[in-house]
């Protein structure tokens, strides 16, 4: 082959291999999950109309997303993915101490689980602190937040994954997820989750 074919033919494989990997990162954004998550979508769509007032920032899920591999830790260090909450409705929770506004958010989340935690649903707040793994504690017991189990990630890379995949966009970051581990909404920034609006719209997720 001629050496200007042969060039040619190099710089197509080049480009086909290129929009093979951008194709494939697409679909990896995307998730396409199984019909439990394609399930998610419609209990997404039925629960819009209460997406108003202290939850008007929810978006609700367009096509299937399955977080039940995201991964973090539980209070003694026993690595957990939202996989270990199958059969329970969860809304997951990322927050730090240096996010102000995730700090005024922990009341209504502890709140949250007062009012509807139970066997069928928990509020999972995953705290992202990367350095001083005491001052989440330390900050939770002087506001008295008590209700809520303890989870972390170090290194943040829940909130990584979540971001690469177009879930998160800044801090805190929330996604309400059904008994299969599959996105019914999320929000980026802080709700009132335990005023009316964000009790009526998590008791319709737990209803469907």
């Amino acid at each position: 082959m001629p050496p200007r074919r042969l060039f040619a033919a190099a710089a197509l494989l080049l480009i086909l291999a290129v929009l093979g990997g951008v194709y494939g990162i697409g679909h990896l954004r995307s998730n396409p999950a199984d019909a439990a998550c394609r399930q998610a979508v419609e209990t997404a769509s039925r629960i819009a109309p209460l997406v108003r007032g202290e939850v008007a920032a929810l978006a609700v899920a367009r096509t299937p997303f399955s977080a039940a591999n995201l991964a973090f830790k539980d209070s003694a260090g026993h690595a957990r993915t939202l996989a270990d909450w199958r059969g329970r409705t969860v809304l997951l929770n990322l927050w730090a101490t240096w996010c102000a506004p995730c700090r005024r958010e922990m009341p209504a989340l502890d709140a949250l689980q007062v009012r509807l935690g139970g066997p069928n649903f928990e509020v999972v707040a995953v705290n992202i602190d990367t350095r001083d793994p005491e001052k989440p504690l330390a900050f939770l017991k002087e506001i008295g937040v008590s209700h809520l189990a303890y989870y972390s990630d170090d290194s943040a890379e829940v909130f990584e994954d979540l971001k690469t995949a177009g879930k998160a966009f800044g801090m805190p970051t929330t996604l309400v997820v059904n008994r299969e581990g599959c996105e019914i909404a999320d929000m980026a920034g802080p709700a009132e989750w335990a005023s009316d609006d964000g009790v009526k719209l998590v008791g319709a997720v737990l209803s469907n």
